[in-house]
């Protein structure tokens, strides 16, 4: 009995060995050199995970940086949105070389169809999802374009940084926004962009996406776009364009001038962090030309003496008759 226990045993010890020895070499015949500042990359890096930079996590991120450095000695296309310039240069040090410096992007809303401006025609009842709206109707406004307002893009946050506002029932963007992109990503009107903060977080944009023509946008929102092209002429700096009756300001091109603001009809353009405007002085009323009867009026009236006109003699037949007798 005892001879079988330790038959198995060496027997069992034996395959394990042999099977250890055969995993050795298999590790490292098909072993995978992983570079080291990988990891010291991942370390830099806010661990938030959110796919904003384009890949599936902070680590696939921390690689593919490591091996653009290797290949192309540069970062270009690579950017970690909620890390910002901070964690860019902490990168930089660790591979060896400079990163160049982004301004930072923040989500706008490019709708202001709120319950005032564009009026509920319809009550919908059914799931409380933007996505599963959109493939169902145009909106209760009616807008085929605008916000739908069921918070799918809130859902996506992952940082507090967006919420709906009960009283217009549209999502606003606060100072916690990353531009990470979820929102961009969960709204299926696209409505939501990422631009630049600009200097001060001043920003002007078109808070419109409606590319109906003027009548029909009007009809379902009073500040839609219509596509006037009267902000297109205003700009001097060729910041915006106008594509299927609606407007675009290009925010690398934009000069935060406000000009277009001042010409919109229907406030479609929207201004942000910007100090009030002054109220512009009253233009002078500018009198109506007056005709030649009135201007000969008040010459009269101002006492300048009129035209003296000399009394004309009237001859007469006898008078002629008369002289000629006298002569005789």
């Amino acid at each position: 009995m005892d001879n079988i226990i330790i038959i198995a045993i060496s027997a069992l010890g034996g395959l394990g060995l042999i099977m250890a020895i055969i995993l050795y070499f298999i590790a490292n015949k098909f072993k995978v050199f992983e570079d080291p500042k990988i990891d010291e990359v991942e370390e830099a890096l806010p661990s938030a995970n959110c796919g904003g930079c384009g890949f599936p996590g902070c680590r696939a991120y921390a690689e593919a940086a490591v091996n653009s450095a290797k290949e192309n000695g540069h970062l270009e296309g690579l950017n970690c949105p909620v890390g910002g310039n901070e964690v860019s240069q902490a990168m930089g040090k660790i591979l060896g070389f400079e990163v160049e410096a982004k301004a930072p992007m923040i989500a706008v809303i490019r709708c202001n169809g709120s319950h005032t401006n564009s009026p509920e025609k319809v009550d919908y009842e059914g799931a409380t999802s933007c996505a599963f709206a959109h493939a169902l109707y145009a909106g209760e406004g009616g807008c085929m374009h605008g916000c739908l307002g069921l918070g799918d893009c809130v859902d996506s946050c992952d940082f507090d940084a967006i919420h709906m506002n009960p009283e217009t029932g549209l999502p606003e963007v606060n100072d916690k926004c990353t531009a990470c992109g979820a929102c961009v990503i969960a709204c299926p009107r696209d409505i939501i962009e990422l631009r630049k903060k600009g200097p001060k977080d001043k920003r002007i944009f078109v808070s419109c996406i409606n590319q109906e023509k003027g009548a029909p946008a009007k009809k379902n929102c009073t500040v839609a776009c219509i596509g006037c092209s009267k902000c297109l002429k205003e700009c001097k700096f060729d910041a915006i364009t106008i594509t299927s009756f609606l407007a675009y300001i290009d925010f690398e091109k934009c000069t935060l001038c406000r000009k277009c603001v001042e010409v919109c009809p229907t406030t479609a353009i929207h201004e942000i962090n910007f100090k009030p405007r002054k109220p512009r002085p009253a233009k002078p009323k500018v009198a109506a030309p007056k005709s030649d009867s009135s201007v000969a009026r008040k010459t009269k009236t101002e006492g300048e003496a009129p035209v003296s006109k000399k009394p004309v003699e009237k001859v007469t037949t006898e008078k002629t008759i008369d002289n000629k007798d006298n002569k005789e």
